[in-house]
């Protein structure tokens, strides 16, 4: 008997796993907070949960809506998402020494958030439209710049590095796999190394320099700007292989470890549930941006191979930057770790990016499986 013939068939289509497989990350997330809060749901579980659930009916949402609306839409709604980062620039409210935030009286939005899957968007609907000849000529490579530089810029200007980084990522990867060819990425890479010291000494904020700095020698100042790193560190070392036990952490329930919650997350779960529990973590987020790449490889139309690929990637990153950043493998640059670190900005633009992937999915020809 097939599940069509039990449940009614808006039901068996939904991607099952795909859907068990969030409920499984953001659930565990939910735990891990629970215990970072000494065994109590306030004040994070509760509202990680409530807002996990209603991102989750979001995503559902998005995944109905038809190929054609998102190329119809990704270009407008770039160019409107970049001016309300300018919007924030002029008239943004300010929350934690940063101006990202725009107050429209009955909600407070984050633009850069949305960018970051639109930029996706917006970059593979410029390549679908361009001619397959021409993208190895200058034309196909400046207007792709100028979408990835405007919005970084102005995200640089709240300043949010995390976020410029993302969004410069997540376009550049559509340029890559749209047929940039590889000389240029290899120059620009040169040039990014060259410039990095002006950029350090002149353009980041002086919280941001440190951080870059505390990075390449973090001994410099354990108890200064260092000290996230090194109890990060000493946090994810004491786990062991198999952890000290749910609720019995000692660097987050003793305040050794800030942000225990937030973008240091990982490092609390592993001191708890050890070298295993990080492992299952990593696994299940490579099950989710492997179906995301499938997507991309089933899906028909250059619009929606590079979308799928580049949405999958916009994941990959959040999870590397942050597990990178956590294990002092990266400077710290606030990217948390989506579906588990407290907050609902990734939470939001993490399942953004699954639920476009999920209608990118009902277009391709063959069933959805991991």
């Amino acid at each position: 008997m097939r599940l069509g013939e039990i449940v009614p068939a808006p039901l068996a289509r939904l991607p099952w796993a795909v859907l068990l497989l969030l409920l499984a990350i953001g659930g565990f997330g939910t735990i891990v907070l629970y215990s970072a809060a000494n065994g109590s749901i306030t004040p994070w579980a509760s509202s990680q949960a409530v807002r996990f659930s209603i991102f989750m009916g979001m995503a559902l949402v998005l995944s109905y809506i038809p190929l054609d609306f998102w190329k119809t839409i990704a270009l407008p709604a770039y160019a409107v998402t970049l001016v309300m980062l300018l919007g924030v620039e002029l008239v943004g409210q300010m929350g934690g020494g940063a101006q990202r935030w725009l107050d429209l009286g009955i909600i407070r939005l984050q633009p850069s958030e949305f960018m970051k899957p639109l930029i996706v968007l917006a970059c593979a609907r410029f390549y679908d439209m361009l001619p397959p000849i021409e993208t190895r000529r200058f034309g196909a490579i400046w207007p792709a710049a100028v979408l990835i530089g405007l919005p970084a810029a102005l995200v640089m200007l709240q300043p949010d590095l995390g976020t410029a980084l993302m969004i410069t990522a997540g376009g550049l990867t559509v340029m890559f796999l749209a047929g940039i060819p590889l000389r240029l990425f290899i120059g620009g890479a040169l040039a990014f190394a060259v410039t990095v010291p002006i950029a350090v000494n002149y353009l980041l904020q002086e919280y941001q320099r440190n951080r870059v700095l505390i990075f390449l020698e973090p001994e410099n100042d354990p108890l200064g700007t260092g000290y996230h790193i090194s109890q990060s560190k000493i946090a994810i070392g004491s786990g062991g292989i198999f952890g000290k036990g749910f609720l019995n952490g000692t660097q987050v329930h003793l305040d050794y470890l800030p942000e225990g919650h937030t973008d240091f997350v990982f490092a609390t779960m592993v001191e708890e549930f050890g070298l295993i529990g990080g492992l299952l973590l990593i696994l299940a987020f490579m099950l989710l941006i492997r179906w995301g790449m499938n997507v991309a490889l089933r899906v028909q139309g250059r619009f929606a191979r590079l979308a799928a690929a580049g949405l999958a990637t916009t994941i990959f990153f959040y999870v590397a930057i942050n597990l990178a950043m956590v294990m002092g493998l990266a400077p710290v640059v606030g990217i948390p770790l989506p579906l588990v670190s407290f907050g609902g900005s990734a939470q939001m633009t993490t399942l953004i990016c699954v639920g476009i992937l999920m209608a990118l999915d009902r277009s391709a020809p063959r069933q959805q499986h991991f």
